[in-house]
């Protein structure tokens, strides 16, 4: 046999060998994204009370989701959150944050997100356009969100910024933003994977 041919056969099997060794990992990060385990996933908030940095989050939501790596622009995902299940760090808050004036869960029980539109902006990061519905009040925002690959499942994380003047958080006395900002970040991490292969 040519030796030439000899030399270049080795590279070659060496190189065979490393793809079918990566195949795998790499069929597991391009499974779709189709369930999301959420005793792994979170939702919290920040927001400023006479100027002092505050936080919170929410105990219960569901969040069903459709999200290819490979194909990002035919994502969806829609995430319903339990407004009564607020954490805002104490009791009194908590019931005071559900009441008529903040998120009047007896009439509005739910905040929703709707995906829209999922566009890559680098490897492993997306943007993403959707419609937050609170209070019966919906808003276009815009969040920047992060894939990590952590074997079998991937963590989805990202935030964004919303006011809540545009969904009536806080009226009355409240609407005013010398005590509680206008601005709240929502925070969010959640834990995917693709139901077929498990988690």
């Amino acid at each position: 046999m040519n030796p030439f041919f000899t030399t270049l056969r080795r590279p070659m099997a060496a190189l065979a060998c490393a793809m079918a060794i990566a195949l795998p990992a790499q069929a597991v990060y391009a499974a779709t994204l189709d369930a999301v385990q959420l005793d792994k996933s979170k939702i919290g908030f920040t927001f400023k009370q006479m100027g002092v940095a505050m936080d919170g989050h929410f105990a219960k939501f569901t969040a069903a989701l459709s999200f290819d790596p490979a194909k990002p622009e035919q994502a969806k995902a829609t995430i319903e959150v339990d407004l009564s299940s607020v954490d805002a760090g104490s009791g009194e808050a908590d019931q005071e944050v559900v009441g008529k004036s903040w998120f009047n869960t007896a009439a509005f029980p739910k905040a929703v997100f709707q995906s829209k539109q999922v566009k890559q902006t680098a490897p492993n990061q997306y943007e993403v356009l959707g419609t937050l519905s609170i209070k019966g009040r919906s808003r276009d925002i815009k969040s920047a969100v992060k894939l990590s690959p952590q074997g079998k499942s991937s963590v989805l994380s990202g935030s964004f910024t919303m006011q809540r003047a545009d969904f009536a958080i806080g009226e009355g006395m409240w609407s005013k933003f010398d005590v509680v900002a206008n601005d709240i970040q929502v925070n969010f991490q959640l834990t995917a994977f693709n139901a077929a292969t498990g988690k």
